[in-house]
């Protein structure tokens, strides 16, 4: 039963439109309320995909938060590296972003080790794999829905 009203929470959200208005929303722009009730679908979907027990949970989350907190972080760094132009950058400028590029996502790499580590003290190992597989399955639905969105440029529109 709790399954089903997970699921069915998830379904909900995604099928009211939520989740791909919070994601289409950049910038400053963005409502805390469309963001909560996007991170509020993630836990239920990865909770359900992970199958986390009510014990699991309490001390997986701590630990899962900080780790998409600091992937978060060094994303935004990598993402500020890769201007639209390059015309203006002297071929140093280009060269010390590229360097500075590898090392963020050699970064993130180290960090997703860790974290893999860190995962198995409170989840089994296949666990993690099912947490590494749901958070990409998440993402992916999500970008499908804000893609198939009316007036969103995707395949409804065409």
């Amino acid at each position: 039963m709790n399954y089903l009203f997970r699921t069915l929470l998830l379904l909900s959200l995604l099928t009211a439109g939520l989740l791909p208005e919070a994601v289409a929303q950049r910038g400053g722009g963005q409502r805390p309320e469309r963001l909560s009730q996007l991170e509020n679908a993630r836990v239920a979907y990865i909770t359900q995909r992970v199958s986390l027990t009510p014990e699991q949970a309490q001390k997986f989350w701590p630990v899962y938060n900080e780790f998409t907190g600091k992937r978060r972080d060094l994303n935004q760094r990598l993402r500020q590296l890769r201007p639209n132009q390059t015309d203006g950058l002297s071929d140093q400028q280009l060269r010390d972003n590229f360097n500075l590029s590898f090392k963020l996502r050699q970064q993130d790499i180290d960090l997703e080790k860790d974290y893999f580590e860190r995962f198995q003290r409170v989840i089994s190992v296949r666990q993690v794999a099912a947490l590494f597989l749901a958070e990409r399955q998440f993402t992916r639905e999500v970008l499908k829905r804000v893609a198939n969105r009316p007036g969103a440029g995707g395949p409804a529109d065409e």
